[in-house]
């Protein structure tokens, strides 16, 4: 049977896509027998000016959504600056890449402007946060995260490269992807740095956001490494970093 320009086009786009997935299914496999994947969170911890206002905001939320997590050891307020599964075993040269990376940064030269509060929508609630102005040295900061750990991570993981506790012991589906797509869907032009602030009905967020929102300024007060958890929290810390005040 004779084969159109579009067919020939449609099935090698098709075998492309086998193949993507077989190899990312290759990756995964050789990184479990190697020692497994974490999903980690190279982050930026607020400064007390921040933790306030985040605390006073998750207290509101809670206050009418009771079920919603404080901000505790497990939901460490945080500005996300890069998502990524890596290798496990690999978690020691990531530090020492994102060492290398911050000893050229200071916390001072990081001030940000927090403009608005924002939700994702997560079924009949929202996930709240705290926007914050993405600056030229933060986007260069997150590129440079990024080139740097680019060597441990690995395409996808699962739910066990997560953080869990018996409280919360799902992880979102949703979450795997957000994190496997993190670069680019969520960095460079895409990047939305944000403080989380904890869950309430879509309902009650749409009135919050509809509020006058008082700007302000912060500054990291220092950075980490974390392992993720339900939402996307900061759930479980593997190594605080090194950044110049």
């Amino acid at each position: 049977m004779k084969t159109t320009g579009r067919q020939t086009f449609v099935v090698t786009a098709l075998l492309c896509a086998m193949a993507m997935g077989v190899l990312t299914t290759m990756a995964l496999a050789q990184a479990t027998q190697t020692g497994g994947v974490t999903a980690i969170d190279i982050l930026l911890n607020p400064d007390t000016t921040m933790m306030k206002r985040s605390d006073a905001v998750n207290a509101r939320l809670r206050s009418v959504y009771p079920k919603g997590f404080a901000l505790d050891d497990t939901h460490r307020p945080h500005i996300t600056l890069l998502q990524r599964f890596v290798r496990t075993g690999d978690l020691d040269q990531v530090y020492a890449a994102a060492n290398k990376v911050l000893a050229a940064v200071k916390a001072s030269d990081l001030q940000l402007k927090a403009i608005k509060y924002y939700y994702i929508p997560t079924g009949d609630l929202g996930l709240s946060g705290i926007v914050a102005e993405p600056t030229p040295k933060l986007l260069t900061l997150q590129q440079d995260l990024i080139d740097a750990v680019a060597p441990f991570t690995v395409p996808t993981g699962t739910a066990g490269a997560f953080f869990t506790t018996p409280k919360e012991p799902n992880i979102q589906p949703a979450l795997i992807t957000y994190v496997a797509a993190f670069v680019p869907e969520s960095t460079g032009a895409n990047f939305n740095p944000h403080v989380t602030t904890g869950l309430a009905p879509k309902e009650y967020l749409d009135k919050m956001l509809a509020q006058p929102f008082e700007a302000f300024t912060f500054a990291p007060a220092g950075a980490s490494v974390y392992q993720l958890g339900d939402f996307g929290t900061a759930s479980k810390k593997l190594k605080d970093l090194d950044l110049k005040r």
